[in-house]
Order: structure tokens, then C-alpha cells, then sequence
């Protein structure tokens, strides 16, 4: 029977008007630009038991249409730009797997998907599993769930999305015989370099650590006619106290490898000598009555003197009284 009127637009059914978010629509974009082209990807099942398949099959269909994202299966991995690993991968599976990964081209993404293939799942144990993709290829990106739904699919096809684009991006520098790279500050001596890495990464974390030691070697190379200016200036623009302390710490470090243990004895003995020499003038004056007694701590503890020189320092300022 076939209908020739008109049905009334309000008894039709009106699809309501979807409108994508304004950063979804920046991503499209940002990966229409960086990619330029389809993806395709092709499915190799190491021992599965279909479910994983029929929700990558669900995420194709129009009702979720990953499409839409330039994402298109291929029956043959020569094609393909993105390896889809599904199942426990046993060991009947191993080598038809690998033949499939060698097939595909460079560069090209790996994708862990379901828990057996992320980790073996519930068959991680079996005497007949190697326990889940990663144990054969190297993976990008992990997909887990038993099995993930395709909103998850999507959601990780599109992080591979950004990961291709940046291996298709990507270039290997290959040095020519006898060529050398050049050496991050090699104006400054190799132990040095290493120990003021290693202790400010010991003061501020690993990643932190190696930032702040790049920032005061910087510094280091740009004060070549008076280095400890230049490192005492970068400490007094420093607006966090615990940077200033991290840098303060690596100048000791510094100071104690660059300068020689003759050269610091005699700043020591000029230092005492300059100490006593002041005692005996803080002596004279409180024997005169111009200074109260007790000035001569006081004038230690401006000084910073070490507890261990004290004593030798009291004894001098003795003997010279005496004599």
C-alpha cells in the first residue's frame, strides 16, 4: 500500500539538531591539519573471543560513526596506520601477529585493546598465553576493558590520532662518520657539569633538579669574566626562596670544586688574621671604656664565625694581649 499524502509535520518526528562543542571542533581541525589524510587501521585477533570485535564493529556503524574521524578499517595490514591487537595473544596466535605488525608500514601505531589484550586478562596465567600485546610490540596506546564499550574506542582511537600525527611529524638525525655533536656546556669541566646536575636533582626532584642545574650552568657560561657575580646576581632575582636556596647550595658546591685547598687556607688565614686584628682593636677600646664589654661576641656572631675556629681565635686575640 503506498501512501500519497502528505503527513502532517507535526506528527513527523524531528530529530533534534546536534551541535558540536567548540574545542571538539578545534580538535577536528588541529588533526585535519596536522594529518591530511584518512587513517586506517586494521584488527588482528591473537586468540579473542569476538567480543572486543563486535564493539570495534559497533563504533563503525552510523550510530557512533567513528568515520567521522577520517578513521577507516582495512582488510590488509600493508595498508594499515594503526595495528589493533585483540585477545590474550597465545601462542598458536605469535607468529601470524608479528607477520602482521612486520607487514605494516612505517610509522605506525600500536593499540592494546581489551584487558586480554592489554594484559592477558583473565587468561594472563595460562600455560598457552604470553599475557597481553605488550610483551610482542611495543604499545602506544591501551584500551582497556572486557569489552570497552565504543565510546571508549573512540575516545582511543582519538588519542592514537594525536600520537600519529606526531611520528608522522617526526625526524631521525643520523650523524655522518666522524661527525660529533655538539656538547651541552663544554666550557665548563665534565665533573663539574655532572656534580652540579646530580646535586640539584637531589635538592629538587629529577626533572625539576635538571632544570635548575641547565639554568645556573647557563649562567655560569654567560659570567665568563666574573663568574661568581653573575651567580650571586641570579640568586638575588629570584623570587621563590626555595630556588634561591637551591642555587645558593649549588654555589657552595661550586666554590668547593673550583677553588684549591692552598688558595682557601690562605682566604682562612687572611680571614683569621683580619679577625684578630679587630679583636685586639675591639680590646683596646673597651680598655679605653669607648665600647662595652661583651662587643667582641657581638662582633663574632656578625662575622658568622665556625664554632670549630673559636677557640683558636680566642687564644690568638690572648697571646696578643699578652704580648
Amino acid at each position: 500500500m503506498i501512501i500519497d499524502h502528505k503527513v502532517p509535520e507535526r506528527l513527523q518526528f524531528q530529530l533534534d539538531q546536534k551541535t558540536l562543542d567548540e574545542s571538539v571542533t578545534k580538535a577536528k581541525l588541529a588533526l585535519l591539519n596536522d594529518i591530511k589524510r584518512s587513517v586506517y587501521l586494521y584488527r588482528c585477533d591473537l586468540g579473542g573471543c569476538n567480543g572486543c570485535e563486535i564493539e570495534i564493529f559497533a563504533s563503525i556503524t552510523p550510530v557512533f560513526d567513528v568515520e567521522r574521524f577520517g578513521i577507516k578499517n582495512t582488510p590488509s595490514p600493508r595498508h594499515a596506520d594503526i595495528m589493533v591487537y585483540t585477545g590474550a595473544v597465545t601462542r598458536a596466535m605469535r607468529m601470524p601477529g608479528i607477520r602482521a605488525y612486520e607487514g605494516a608500514p612505517d610509522p605506525k601505531l600500536i593499540v592494546a585493546y581489551g584487558a586480554c589484550g592489554c594484559t592477558g586478562g583473565i587468561f594472563h596465567d595460562n600455560y598457552c598465553v604470553w599475557g597481553g600485546a605488550d610483551k610482542l610490540f611495543p604499545v602506544d596506546v591501551y584500551i582497556p576493558g572486557c569489552p570497552p564499550s565504543p565510546a571508549q574506542t573512540i575516545y582511543g582511537f582519538a588519542m592514537a590520532l594525536g600520537l600519529l600525527g606526531q611520528k608522522l611529524h617526526h625526524t631521525d638525525i643520523v650523524e655522518e662518520p666522524g661527525v660529533q655533536a655538539p656538547l651541552a656546556y663544554e666550557d665548563i669541566p665534565y665533573k663539574v657539569r655532572v656534580t652540579l646536575e646530580r646535586d640539584a636533582r637531589l635538592y629538587s626532584g629529577y626533572c625539576y633538579g635538571a632544570d635548575l642545574s641547565d639554568e645556573f650552568m647557563k649562567t655560569i657560561e654567560a659570567g665568563s669574566t666574573n663568574v661568581m657575580a653573575s651567580v650571586n646576581e641570579l640568586i638575588a632575582r629570584q623570587q621563590d626562596p626555595r630556588k634561591a636556596e637551591v642555587f645558593s647550595k649549588l654555589r657552595d658546591d661550586l666554590v668547593k670544586m673550583t677553588v684549591s685547598s692552598e688558595q682557601e687556607a690562605k682566604d682562612l688565614k687572611n680571614a683569621l688574621e683580619l679577625i684578630v686584628a679587630s679583636n685586639r682593636n675591639v680590646a683596646a677600646a673597651q680598655a679605653a671604656g669607648e665600647l662595652p664589654n661583651g662587643s667582641s661576641e657581638k662582633l663574632a656572631a656578625t662575622l658568622q664565625i665556625p664554632d670549630e675556629l673559636k677557640a683558636g681565635i680566642a687564644g690568638q686575640a690572648v697571646e696578643s694581649e699578652g704580648k
